[in-house]
Parts: structure tokens; sequence; C-alpha cells
């Protein structure tokens, strides 16, 4: 008995529910709500213009019969009270509502339409005693008709529909079935059944709309998220390069009078931890660089990542003082010199950085970040780990090396390229270790050009190594008569060792010169070796096994690490020219080629000191035991007649006298 009334109980609860339901709108689904507010608002005009009409069209014959309030003001206050509401709903036609305005809006008409489903039956049924059997006949069609129409309008709004069909068909059935009268109640009956087949149409409509709407908001936040993760960096999270140029594009269209600035900043450093650490290392050390950046960018910056090891900053009000901008550069950079402890291993690394300002030097986003870019490519040369801003002088450049560019790439190499010499002196004696070979080009179009003008851009547009091959043919031509024990220094590019084959032909170059592999050394710079760590090792070590020597150049400069420097087989390195500079009243730079001597020498390396230009800087040096300089004191880079002129005015030190016993290093730099 029980189990039966709980069962009863339960049955009841649901078909409240379910009623319930029907009848109300849910507010649980923003998407729905929104889209039922959309069609409605589309299809009120129409709803209201079939109650209108109708209501006139029985209200018309009743006019000789009935009251006039009943016959005319009523329908006039009903026609009044549909162009209020209908005139609302037009002026809401282009409203991108809330879910809660939605819910709101529908939630009222559910209530109107009882009110006025209740009316159009009160008064449709008050103008029954008025009529003949045609009037009446006529009373019924209005209402059945008319109740179908307003169902198909809410269709979408599917507890309005069922609140219309309930009171007009509920009021309709029971009325016409009381009447007494057989076609009336065939009438009622067939209209309770059409109800019921349209109710029934109206949920599975609904149920279907309902299920669209589910499934184009999912369609559409799918979309969201791919637009999302097609516009970020799927390792740091940061914009990536697609997100940063559609950016860059807008700041610059919508800039106005203000002043938008990109910032180029690729990592120091990074390759050589990538490649001893392995990629997951690297990978967490970009994560953290992206970090580090992001957290330090104000609410007019966006930090990207462009690819790699490169990030970009992008400022889309910079001001107009350059001294805050490049100051802000700075914090950057210095942030990124801090190290970052991983849990694999602490890392350091830096950041080199170049700036563009729109519109003071770019005509658009693209020129923008060409420029910053170049203004990077400048920072990396002469300003490592710090910003450099593009400026007018850079322009300059810009235009002198795409001058240089269409020379270089039509000239005769073998006849415009000549090779000038420096003497490395052994300071016990004042004598002629060997030299170094420096490039120079004497151009029929643009006259003498510096190398490190033209240099640079024999590397970008690929010609440094056939330019390569012709300096050291030279050199090696001029290398032939001098002494057996004078050396020559020439300096390989970054390109020159980065394959097999062109090792190779620097290898046949030197075995067809007659020069004794021995008396040379090459030069090769830290960056060089960074580029492609395996490659540099192995390419040493086919010069070594053929008995040249291999020298570090700029040693102090750059980001190796000392376990890489000890792998590979060096005999020498040369301290930069910017550590002697007035050595003797610098306690900082007296202590640090201090330092490199006296690692040189527990690493069994020659030392070679550049850029001796005051016999007290060679005085200071002497006084720190150093054997090897070169610099301008004792010679500036002299052609190759007057190098052997040198020779015979100074002299020439025997291997044998030299400590150690390897000749000095081979370059040809500017």
């Amino acid at each position: 008995m029980q189990d039966s009334r709980r069962w009863r109980c339960k049955v009841f609860r649901s078909f409240v529910a379910w009623i319930t339901g029907h009848l109300t709108v849910p507010d649980d689904d923003s998407d729905l709500l929104k889209a039922q507010f959309a069609v409605f608002s589309s299809q009120v005009p129409l709803m209201y213009s079939i109650v209108l009409v109708n209501s006139w069209a029985l209200a018309y014959p009743f006019m000789t019969t009935a009251p006039v309030w009943l016959a005319v003001y009523v329908p006039l206050g009903l026609s009044l009270v549909c162009a209020v509401r209908l005139v609302g709903w037009w002026r809401m036609r282009r409203t991108v509502p809330t879910a809660q305005y939605a819910h709101q809006a529908l939630t009222r008409t559910n209530k109107f339409a009882f009110v006025l489903s209740v009316g159009l039956t009160v008064w449709a049924l008050s103008l029954y005693p008025y009529g003949d059997a045609y009037g009446q006949g006529n009373i019924a069609f209005f209402i059945a008709i008319t109740g179908v129409g307003v169902i198909i309008c809410l269709q979408q709004l599917r507890s309005a529909a069922f609140i219309v069909a309930i009171v007009i068909n509920t009021s309709f059935v029971v009325y016409f079935s009381l009447a007494g009268i057989a076609s009336f109640v065939g009438m009622a009956t067939n209209m309770a059944l059409v109800s019921i087949a349209l109710l029934l149409v109206v949920a599975i409509q609904f149920r279907h709309f309902a299920g669209a709407v589910s499934a184009r908001s999912e369609l559409e936040a799918i979309s969201r998220e791919n637009a999302k993760l097609a516009n970020l960096d799927s390792l740091t999270g940061l914009s990536n390069r697609r997100q940063f140029f559609a950016h860059l594009e807008a700041a610059v269209s919508e800039s106005g009078d203000r002043r938008v600035a990109v910032g180029i900043i690729d990592l120091d450093g990074f390759k050589p931890i990538n490649d001893l650490y392995g990629h997951t290392v690297g990978d967490n050390l970009l994560v953290e660089v992206g970090q580090r950046l992001a957290a330090l960018a104000g609410s007019n910056v966006q930090i990207s990542r462009l690819g790699g090891d490169e990030f970009a900053v992008t400022v889309t009000d910079c001001g107009t003082d350059d001294a805050e901008l490049l100051a802000m550069g700075e914090r950057l950079c210095t942030a990124l010199r801090d190290p970052f402890v991983l849990a694999e291993a602490t890392v350091q690394v830096s950041g080199s950085m170049g700036f563009s300002v729109y519109p003071h030097l770019a005509a658009d986003a693209h020129e923008l970040y060409e420029r910053a870019d170049y203004a990077l490519y400048r920072s990396k040369r002469t300003n490592r780990g710090h910003p450099v801003l593009f400026t007018q002088e850079h322009v300059v450049e810009i235009d002198q090396s795409q001058r240089i560019e269409q020379v270089l790439g039509s000239a005769n190499l073998a006849a415009e390229m000549e090779v000038v010499f420096q003497p490395i002196m052994d300071t016990r004696f004042a004598k002629v270790v060997s030299f170094e070979a420096l490039a120079r080009w004497t151009s029929p179009v643009l006259g003498k050009v510096p190398p490190d003008h033209f240099i640079p851009v024999a590397e970008r547009v690929g010609l440094i190594s056939e330019l390569t091959c012709v300096l050291l043919n030279k050199a090696l031509a001029s290398a032939s008569t001098w002494p057996e024990d004078v050396g020559l220094s020439f300096n390989l590019s970054t390109h020159d060792i980065s394959t097999s084959d062109g090792v190779a032909t620097i290898v046949g170059i030197i075995l067809s010169s007659g020069v004794d592999p021995c008396r040379i050394d090459f030069e090769i710079t830290e960056t060089a070796m960074m580029y492609d760590f395996s490659q540099a090792k192995a390419s040493i070590e086919i010069f070594q096994l053929l008995g040249c020597g291999i020298a570090l150049d700029d040693f102090g400069t750059g980001y190796s690490s000392l376990s890489q420097l000890h792998a590979l087989p060096l005999t020498k390195i040369k301290i930069d020219r910017s550590f002697v500079s007035g050595l003797h009243e610098n306690p900082a730079s007296y202590k640090i080629v201090k330092s490199l001597l006296a690692l040189s020498s527990d690493m069994g390396l020659g030392c070679v000191i550049e850029g001796v230009e005051t016999e007290e800087e060679l005085a200071a040096l002497k006084q720190l035991g150093c054997l090897l300089v070169q610099g301008y004191y004792y010679s500036p880079p002299v052609p190759a007649v007057d190098a052997a002129n040198f020779l015979s005015e100074a002299g020439v030190v025997r291997m044998t006298d030299q400590q150690p016993p390897r000749r000095t290093l081979a370059a040809v730099s500017p």
C-alpha cells in the first residue's frame, strides 16, 4: 500500500515537473535564451498581425447585433495592447541581449501570452449569444485558427506555445462540447486532436531547435578555442608569430598620433645550452624566459615568441622619449642575464635586442619589424646583451649595404680583393712571429670598401665561402715567399666550418699551395662555434690532423662555456682589444687580462693580445708576462710587399724561441 502511494506521488511529482518545465522559461542555458529571443523577436510582427486581423474579422459581423463596447471597444483595446507590444519588440529586434535580459523578456511574453489568450477567448465566447448559426460558427473558426496561428509563431518559445494551446483549446473544447450541437461537438473533438498533434510538433521542433543551438554553441566554442590556440605559442603560452604580426598591424593602423615600437630579442648562448643539456632543458628555459619577460611587461606591452629563441616586444604607446624605451629594453636584457634555476641545471644566457619606432623611421608594420630586426643585428655585432634603437644612421647603413650587395654580387673577387698583413710580435725580442691576413676590397664602382662593411654582406648573401677561397689563395701565395718560420693567421667564418664541403675546399687549397700546414693558424670566433658546435668541432679536428693550429678569436666576448672550450682541440686564444684599451689605467681590465693569461697557461694554450697601441699598454702586458701581441704600436696592416720589408727590418723569431711552440693564429678579419 505504501509502495503504491509512493509510486503515485512519484508519478504526480514527475507530471508536475513536466508541466512546470513546459510552461516556464528555463534559465540554465544562456545560448538557448539568446537564440529564442532572436527568433521570437523576428516572428512577433506576424503573430500580432494574425491576432489583429482575425479579431476585427470576427468583430465586424457583430457590430449590428452585439453591444458597442463588446463589438468595437474591446477589439480597439485589444488592438492598442497588441500595437504597444509590437512596437516594443520592433525596437528590440536588433538588440544583442544578455542571457538575463532575454530570460526576463521571454518570461514577460509567457505572462502576456496567458493574459492575451484568456482575453481573446472570453471576448470571443461573449459574442456567442449575439450571433446566429453562421456567427457562432465564425466564433469557433476564429478561436481555432487564431490559436493555431499563434502556436506556430511561438514554436521556438515552447512555454508560451503550451500556455496559449491549453487556455484557448481547453476553453474551446469544453464550451463547444457543452453546446449540444453535433457539428460543434465534432469540431471540438477535432480541435482537441489537432491541438495535441500541434503540441507534439512544437515539442519536437523545440528539441531540435535547442539541439541546433547547443551544437552551434559547441562549434563556436571549438572555433574560439582553435582561434586561441592558433594565436598562442604552444610552448610558452605567449602570443605566437601569427598573433604578433596581426597585433602589430592593428596597433599601427589604430595608432593615430601615438608612437608604436617593436623590440626583437634574441637569446645569446641558448644553442650551447640546448646542445649540452638537451631539448627538454632548452624548452624549459624558453618557458622561463617568456615568464620573466611577461612579468616585466606593462599594460601597453605585448610579449610574443616568434620562434626558436627569438621573442618580440610590442609597445602600443611608447611616448616620445627614446631614452625611456631604451631603459625598458635594458631592464629586459638585465633580467635575462640573471641565472635561470631549472630542475635539471642552473643556466645563464643573455639577450640582445633591437628596437624600431613607428612612424619615426618606419612607414608601416612590415618595415617596423624589418628595422627592429636590423637593430637586433647591430646589437649582436656591436652591443651584445643590450638594446639598440634603429636610427637614421642605420638607414644609411642599410642603403649602403644594399649597394654593396648589388656590386659585390657582380664583382671580380680575384681581381678586386687583396690581402694586407699585420704582424704578431714576440714581446721579449720585438720580433715577428707571424702575420695576420686581413681582407681589403677596392671596387671600381664603390672605391675602397671597409671590411666591416662588405664581410657581413658577403656572409648574408652567401658569398663568404667564395671570398674565403680567394683570400686564402692570395694569403698563402704571400706566405710562400716568407721564411719557413714565419706563420700565417687566417680567419674562417661560420659558413666556412659549418659544412664538410667547405672544409674539404679549404684543405685542398692548403695542400695545393705548397705551404706547410704547420705554419697556418685558423682563427674561429666563439659565435661561429656556437652556431653548430658538433660540426665546428669536427671541422677543427680535420684542420688539426692536417697540422694547422686553431685559435679562438675575440676570447671573452662570446658565450661559450669552459667545458666546451676544453672539448675543442684549440692551440691559442686571442684576447679582444676591448680589454686592452687603457689597460695600465683600468684595474678591472688589468685583472681580466691577468686572469685570461693565467687561464690560457693552465689550459696549455698560447695567448695573443690584440689592439696594443701605446707603449704604456705594452709595458703593462709585459709585466703580466704576455708573450705575443698585435697592434698599431708595432705596425698597421700593410701590403704583402711591405710585410716582406718588415721581416727584413724587424727580424724573425724562430719556432724554437717561442713559448708555446705553435705559430700564431690565421685570420681574415676586418
